[in-house]
Parts: C-alpha cells; structure tokens; sequence
C-alpha cells in the first residue's frame, strides 16, 4: 500500500472540493463515482490516483478496460490497493465507502453518518449503513 498521508488542512479541502463538483454532471472519465472519489483523496493528499484515467474513457465498459490495462479488476480493486479496508462502522470523515448501486459498485467518500456519491444524477449522498465495505483514507 502507498503511504498516501492527509494535509493538514484536508477537511477544508475536502469541503471546498464537494462545493466545487456539486454542481457538475456526472460524465464517465471526467467526474463519475471513481472520479469523484479519487478527486476527494486528491483534495485531502495531493496524491491524485486517478489523473492517468482522467478523459481518457467515455463509458463505464470504457474505464474498466483502462484499469484492467494497470492491473486492476476494476475502481475499487484500484482502490483497495492504496487503502486499507475496514468496517463501515469504523468510517471518518474523509474516507472511501464501496456502495451498491443499479450498475455494480460504487465509490463514494464518507461525511458523517452520510457518504456523497456521484450518480447519474449528479452528486448525491446515502446512508453510511449502505457501505459494503470502507477504506482507511
């Protein structure tokens, strides 16, 4: 695992970066789930994970295919591979949650009780009781 550490100021970070994306549309391979989420870690680190993937795919089939070309099943094998996984109930302020959504898994960063996930519909948030899986950010 990298040692990937937060900023001394990651909680505004995090915050300016949620009220930047809030209101922008989901797009694959400019803001999706992953996306999002690696651009949260990106805010709170400087460590951008993503920004080899970034528009470099247009759909979903798209993005797995340019991860499994680094290795990874899928975003959150990618994921998984930079952080360590623990209980949801053991989730901070900052951290990635694995959600189930319609089209497989989803990740999404973990604010209180609630965790912002970026969907279709733009950026959303559901219950942290609705977490798989969570990862130590």
């Amino acid at each position: 695992m990298t040692a990937i550490r937060r900023r001394p100021d990651w909680r505004a970070r995090l915050g300016c970066y949620v009220e930047r994306v809030r209101r922008s549309p989901f797009a694959y391979g400019g803001l999706d789930c992953a996306l999002f989420a690696a651009g949260a870690v990106a805010a709170m680190t400087g460590t951008d994970l993503a920004a080899e993937f970034r528009d470099s795919y247009t759909t979903l089939t798209g993005g797995v295919r340019a991860l499994r070309r680094e290795g990874y099943m899928d975003h959150v094998d990618m994921a998984r591979a930079h952080f360590a996984e623990i209980p949801p109930s053991l989730a901070q302020v900052g951290d990635l949650a694995v959600v189930q959504v319609e089209d497989g898994l989803a990740l999404g960063v973990v604010q209180g009780a609630r965790i912002f996930l970026m969907s279709v519909d733009g950026l959303v948030t559901v219950d942290l009781l609705a977490a798989r899986v969570a990862l130590k950010v």
